[in-house]
């Protein structure tokens, strides 16, 4: 029988809806038989997932996905399989926690000079977790009636250019891998067509990402179509990387992602699963 695996995942501990226990029982429900949580920038959420996958019966990646400044870019870099207690990577999380209360900050300021009072509270309401994220601000300004849906919110207020974008420095690429190698896990660039980049700059990431111990790609992804499949997973094949699959599901507001329901990986494609490292119970 086919394993079914999803490794992208979020929780409250992050941006997602779903506490970690029902993200679980959720899961298991949804017929996925092993799952990665890969909160942003926090590990907050693993123990209690851990938990709950021993009383669902499923098994348990502990992940996290980075925040990493790239030339100028926010990438996200997943971790899988990290021991969730190594200090250095807990350390380097912690700087990116505080970094993200400035922002949060930030962008109820900048909110306030264009005319939108209550910003940093009103976003606060609708997080559950440790972690403030602009998704947060998104619900808010949604709720507030500034936009019709959280998609409309990044648009036109939180990228650059917009009234609500704040820019800065997230974790480097050979600070976030060097956390994820050492914490014994296995580094994975998230999501990478939703970057827009073009062919050549995007075999400057692939390049630079494995120098700084990089081995896997997210070939399957919830945003990713047919044809970004298949171009993702033409890269893997090219620069020998690990395929990964992940549906980046954050909770049921968004009922076109959903947990499990991926496309299969295209052939010749080598999973991550299969890599040094991986646990042999998963």
């Amino acid at each position: 029988m086919d394993v079914c695996y999803d490794l992208h995942s979020h929780s409250t501990a992050s941006d997602g809806t779903l506490a970690p226990a029902t993200l679980l029982e959720q899961a298991r429900a949804a017929g996925v038989d092993v799952l990665a949580l890969t909160d942003h920038d926090t590990l907050a959420g693993v123990a209690e997932a851990q938990a709950a996958a021993q009383a669902v019966g499923l098994s348990l990646i502990p992940g996290v996905e980075i925040s990493v400044s790239w030339r100028h870019m926010t990438l996200h870099v997943l971790g899988l399989n990290i021991s969730p207690d190594h200090q250095p990577l807990l350390d380097g999380l912690a700087g990116l926690q505080d970094y993200r209360v400035w922002r949060a900050e930030e962008i109820a300021r900048k909110l306030e000079k264009n005319g939108i009072t209550g910003a940093l509270k009103g976003a606060q309401k609708h997080c559950r977790g440790g972690i403030l994220s602009r998704t947060h601000f998104a619900h808010f300004l949604v709720e507030a009636g500034r936009a019709a849906s959280v998609r409309d919110v990044f648009r036109h207020y939180l990228v650059r250019g917009k009234p609500g974008f704040v820019g800065g420095q997230w974790a480097s690429m050979e600070d976030a891998l060097g956390w994820i190698r050492d914490a014994g896990g296995l580094p994975v660039i998230a999501h990478p067509a939703r970057y827009g980049l073009t062919r050549s700059k995007l075999n400057r990431l692939v390049s630079e990402f494995q120098a700084a111990g990089g081995v896997g790609i997210e070939v399957v992804s919830g945003s990713h179509s047919r044809d970004e499949t298949l171009h993702m997973a033409a890269v893997a094949r090219t620069n020998d990387l690990f395929a990964s699959c992940g549906s980046d599901y954050h909770g049921p507001e968004k009922p076109w992602v959903e947990l499990g329901r991926l496309r299969g990986l295209p052939d010749g494609c080598t999973p991550i699963w299969q890599a040094d490292g991986w646990p042999l119970a998963a």
